[in-house]
């Protein structure tokens, strides 16, 4: 969870916080108060979705988690290639935790290339559960080894588990009357019972979805069925398995409330459509489909009892112009894309900041530049967020933290929009977007009051008495101008990119005027009401370290760990970037050393060095991975000690 009261530091390997002896004859079972599992296999094995149902079940049962989905771009990679394999990183526990962990307990490797690609992540005495059946000359072959893993003594260090997995499968299928293939694509659920079973999983939730996917294919379905129970039976039966794990459910970790596993693309796209219900406004998404956003879109359509309408544009332009156009009618306007969509949207983001209307702009980044990397992870649109328009064109900025914070944060970023009639910048990634954690359901007094008043009739009064409609007339406490509906009688307006004049809106080139709407429009943005940065700083300390976005989990596991250990750290995270919070100069002038952990080059601490002065220290990453806690307290250790 994302609480950041005081709890067990994360460490590597899971503690083994109990032993129970079972009846005579019956296998032992062992209390862990944490466990990292990883599946690995070909992209088309199925991990994604057997780690999904695996944390699915976890997240029933209680206990605090984290997973990190990892797959190839391609929709179907090189089979049996280094390159193909697709993995799904869970890490569970009875306590409050914050990263899918650093290195796997456990994997469940389906084939050469999927134990080659992942070995060095695991710490000795981790198990590995191999499927013995693809462990064929060819397939060990094509990812070079030259004699078999499982006997040439690589594989000592590890507590290793060959299950024939393909060939045991098809045993238990072998009455279904499914052909030898379509039997075969069931292993991955083989895999799933067997891991139920050890980790004292619920089952039956398992079955119901399988059920509900495959209700049109109930052949199908009843052979994944099969396949999971012949996996959880195995387990109880073979000697091989002769002690299972439990690990409690997190009943600390959790305020009273009732929860979900959530996804952060799943919760953003339910803060978008609290935001437009709260707002009392229809909420209209014009979007181009791109990796890693579009599972924002798919989600958006199924809601049109909420009032909801999704647009699938054929291109980025036209789908953040439709966007814009519908902002201009009176809705909650929302454009999602990744790095290469917002470079391409720019010119219409820049129009409105001109036109001054609220528009979202969710942007999940992803690795770069141009195609990049488009199933990793990245932070690095920082500076196009900040800077990526031509001509003075400023725009808020709002980052969540973690995959349940992409709900507030999208009622934030909407607040914004609303409030100060400015488009607005949601900058997701990847890791945030495919990964989860548990979501407390928000009580509907909880959230924010977003109404808005639109312009009704004239509101000003000229030299002669007339009363008249100025569009750019502005309150004077937000500077935002008024927002009225096309339509309305007498608030016909002017609208367009070319400059407007203050008041009127009318086309001016009068250089003066030019130069006020430009100071207006960038006060209206510093003047935006954000929350002081709070600083978590229990002992004093002489080393801050400042973080955004994703990087809050990493972070927050590696200062826990330095605290146990004795040393002193201060933690800060932004979440409003533009503009920054009103004390964070002082708060960072308070300290010796700034650290600033990023999945880029450095772009805040480039902005934090520009406005502050301050010698904030990079420490940078851009291999398309999220940070790995050990690797951040190794880093911030080395900079207390400075």
């Amino acid at each position: 969870m994302t609480s950041q009261v005081s709890s067990p530091a994360e460490q590597t390997d899971g503690t083994v916080v109990g032993e129970q002896r079972t009846a005579a004859g019956a296998k032992d079972v062992r209390r862990l108060d944490r466990v990292i599992i990883r599946f690995a296999g070909d992209s088309g094995d199925g991990m994604q979705l057997t780690g999904d149902r695996f944390t699915s079940e976890t997240a029933s049962f209680g206990n605090d988690l984290s997973t990190l989905p990892n797959f190839p771009a391609e929709i179907r990679a090189p089979a049996g290639t280094l390159p193909g394999v697709s993995s799904f990183q869970l890490h569970f526990a009875d306590h409050d935790i914050l990263t899918p962990g650093d290195a796997p307990n456990v994997l469940v490797a389906m084939n050469p290339a999927a134990l080659k690609a992942n070995i060095g992540d695991l710490p000795r005495g981790a198990e590995i559960i191999v499927n013995t059946d693809e462990f064929t000359k060819r397939a060990m072959a094509k990812v070079g080894y030259d004699t078999s893993p499982l006997e040439d003594g690589s594989l000592d260090g590890y507590q290793v588990h060959p299950v024939p997995l393909t060939t045991l499968t098809l045993e238990a299928l072998k009455e279904s009357g499914l052909p030898r293939r379509d039997a075969e694509r069931s292993k991955n659920m083989f895999a799933l019972g067997l891991l139920s079973w050890m980790y004292h999983r619920p089952t039956e939730g398992t079955e119901k979805f399988l059920r509900a996917k495959f209700a049109k294919k109930p052949d199908i379905a009843a052979a994944n069925i099969a396949a999971f129970r012949a996996g959880w039976n195995f387990g109880e039966t073979t000697e091989d398995f002769a002690v299972s794990y439990e690990v409690a459910p997190a009943a600390t970790a959790f305020p009273p409330g009732t929860y979900r596993n959530i996804s952060g693309n799943l919760a953003l796209a339910y803060g978008l459509i609290a935001a437009s219900r709260q707002a009392d406004l229809p909420l209209f998404l014009g979007s181009y489909p791109i990796t890693p956003a579009s599972d924002i879109l798919h989600e958006l359509s199924k809601h049109k009892n909420f009032g909801v309408r999704t647009f699938q544009a054929e291109d980025e332009i036209a789908g953040i112009g439709a966007a814009l156009g519908a902002a201009f009618g009176g809705s909650l306007a929302v454009t999602t894309t990744s790095g290469p969509g917002v470079a391409l949207k720019s010119e219409t983001i820049g129009l409105a900041v001109s036109l001054e209307l609220p528009l979202l702009v969710v942007d999940i980044q992803r690795g770069g530049p141009s195609t990049g990397l488009p199933t990793k992870t990245e932070q690095a649109d920082l500076l196009q967020a900040m800077y990526g328009r031509n001509g003075e064109a400023p725009v808020p900025v709002v980052a969540p933290r973690t995959p349940a914070d992409c709900f507030d944060a999208a009622l934030e970023a909407a607040r914004i929009a609303l409030v100060y009639r400015t488009p607005v910048f949601l900058l997701s990634d990847g890791y945030l977007a495919n990964g989860s954690e548990p979501w407390r359901i928000p009580e509907l007094e909880e959230l924010p009051d977003l109404t808005v008043q639109f312009a009704q009739g004239p509101n000003h009064t000229t030299a002669d008495g007339a009363e008249v409609f100025w569009p750019y007339k502005r309150d004077p406490h937000t500077l935002a101008r008024p927002w009225a509906i096309p339509g309305t009688p007498g608030l016909e307006h002017r609208i367009g990119g070319i400059e407007k004049q203050d008041g009127t809106g009318n086309i001016s080139y009068d250089p003066a005027n030019h130069d006020f709407m430009v100071r207006t429009r960038q006060a209206k943005v510093d003047g935006i009401d954000v929350p002081d940065l709070d600083v978590d700083d229990p002992d004093g300390a002489r080393t801050l370290v400042l973080g955004w976005g994703s990087t809050y989990g990493p972070i927050t596991a590696a200062v826990r760990r330095i605290r146990k250990e004795g040393g002193r750290i201060a933690q800060a995270h932004l979440r409003h970037l533009n503009p920054f919070p009103r004390n964070l100069g002082e708060v960072l002038r308070g300290y010796d050393t700034v650290v600033v952990p990023e999945m880029n080059l450095g772009q805040l601490a480039t902005l934090i060095r520009g406005k502050y002065l301050v010698d904030a220290r990079s420490y940078n990453q851009v291999n398309g991975m999220p940070f790995k806690a050990e690797q951040l307290a190794a880093a911030l250790k080395e900079a207390i000690d400075d």
